[in-house]
């Protein structure tokens, strides 16, 4: 019996040994993986990183140019066509118009202001806000007013 103890001793061992290398062969392949995976992520934050530091690189004009233009051509709207909001460019640009024409009758002067004022208000926020800010805000968020 004790013969037969030792070949399911010997047995238990030589099993526990195969799982062992098992295991240190998974961590190694587990280890393996994390690599690769830590360097495609850090490969793709690099890339993420570039084209962002690009974008707003090239948002800084954009920013400056349509702050300045909202300040003096507001009521126009020409800051808004300038981020790409065509439909507020056209809102602002319509309630201009429609202010000078209903000037005529006298209703318009209560309106005429409001444009210039709207464009005003902005002009002076987008030169306030930070670059990056700025895109966040205006080219990746999309916000039209305000």
């Amino acid at each position: 019996m004790s013969e037969e103890n030792k070949d399911l001793g010997d047995k238990a061992e030589e099993a526990f040994d195969k799982a062992k290398d098992a295991a240190k062969e998974a961590a190694g392949d587990a280890k393996e993986a994390a690599s690769d995976f830590a360097d495609e992520a850090k490969k793709t934050a690099n890339e993420f990183s570039d084209g962002l530091n690009k974008a707003v690189g090239g948002t800084d004009n954009k920013k400056i140019l349509a702050g300045i233009l909202a300040i003096i051509l507001g009521s126009l709207g020409v800051h808004k066509f300038i981020l790409g909001y065509q439909k507020e460019g056209f809102i602002l640009l319509g309630v201009t118009i429609a202010a000078y024409v209903l000037s005529c009758v006298g209703v318009g002067l209560l309106f005429v202001w409001i444009p210039g004022l709207v464009g005003l208000i902005e002009g002076i926020i987008y030169l306030t806000k930070s670059d990056e800010e700025f895109y966040n805000t205006y080219q990746v968020g999309k916000k039209p007013w305000f």
